[in-house]
């Protein structure tokens, strides 16, 4: 049981981390403010950083990860496309960004949750990666 949460919490935190730098790559060039860019590269450099720890443990358990779900990638892509083609502002962003963030700890919240038997080292990421989704939320609060 333990092992199985374990896997099943880290390829959700795969697929999360996966979904942060592929969301912010949609919007980074679309940034004016070069305040804003810094937070959102700190913010993917960060996310990359745990996506290679995730790799590392999932490599132990023999398991590939997980990639976002292509209808929830798709849909990000083209509301953040509207979005961005009927206004074009760093404001625009940040609330698509915001967003995001907030499905994002919505989801690893419960996924938290399901896999509570999960060890602590995976649970420890999945409450990083929250806390990196939050922060993010906090510090672009002044662009939105």
């Amino acid at each position: 049981m333990i092992e199985q949460d374990t896997i099943k919490l880290l390829r959700e935190c795969d697929a999360g981390v996966k979904m942060g730098i592929s969301s912010i790559d949609d919007v980074l060039d679309n940034v004016r403010n070069s305040e804003f860019e810094k937070l959102l590269t700190k913010c993917k450099d960060e996310h990359a950083k745990l996506g290679t720890e995730i790799e590392k443990l999932l490599e132990k358990y023999n398991d590939d990860g997980k990639e976002p779900a292509v209808m929830a990638k798709s849909m990000s892509w083209i509301k953040t496309n509207l979005m961005i083609a009927m206004n074009e502002t760093d404001a625009t962003v940040a609330d698509l960004m915001t967003d995001g963030c907030n499905m994002g700890v919505k989801s690893l919240n419960k996924y938290l949750n399901k896999y509570e038997g999960a060890d602590e080292v995976s649970k420890d990421i999945a409450k990083r990666l929250i806390n990196l989704e939050e922060k993010l939320t906090v510090d672009i609060r002044k662009f939105l």
